[in-house]
């Protein structure tokens, strides 16, 4: 996570949990000429247009005051969808026993990339159950080799 990412969940955490939201997901990005922020927040029972305008307009209040992003951005608030990101342990935790998608920094067994179901979370490692071909195999993932997770949807 970056800095100004750090920064920017510091800030706007307070005002998401006083409105009823849990913080998914904070991204900067550039695209093309532009920045981005984007957020993604969630609720029980999911979040709709409504909400994403009213935590984007008390976002917007307190970014205004303190702001860490020099350069002018776009704000994106939204629901992370389907294919939510796996990032905090919590995260990871709720997402056992489901279908996960995992890209890696480095190879294992030769695939950066893996699908299938989370098996088991410990400290240090993931584990997930993958069907290759006609079997089905555990592979365990070191933490510390995962670029990003997400939910995924399998058909």
């Amino acid at each position: 996570m970056s800095k100004i990412t750090e920064q920017v969940e510091v800030l706007i955490q307070p005002v998401l949990d006083d409105l009823g939201y849990e913080l998914v997901d904070v991204e900067f990005v550039k695209e093309g000429r532009d920045h981005y922020l984007r957020i993604s927040i969630d609720k029980p029972g999911g979040i709709d247009l409504n909400d994403c305008t009213r935590a984007s307009e008390h976002i917007s209040e307190v970014m205004d005051e303190h702001d860490p992003i020099s350069q002018a951005y776009y704000l994106d608030v939204a629901s992370p969808g389907a294919e939510r990101p796996i990032k905090k342990e919590a995260d990871f935790q709720k997402a056992i026993g489901k279908p996960v998608f995992v890209s890696l920094y480095a190879p294992i067994d030769g695939d950066k990339e893996w699908l299938g179901t989370l098996s088991a979370v410990a400290e240090d490692t993931i584990e997930m159950t993958v069907k290759i071909k006609a079997r089905t195999k555990v592979i365990t993932i070191p933490r510390d080799k995962i670029a990003k997770a997400r939910h995924a949807v399998m058909l």
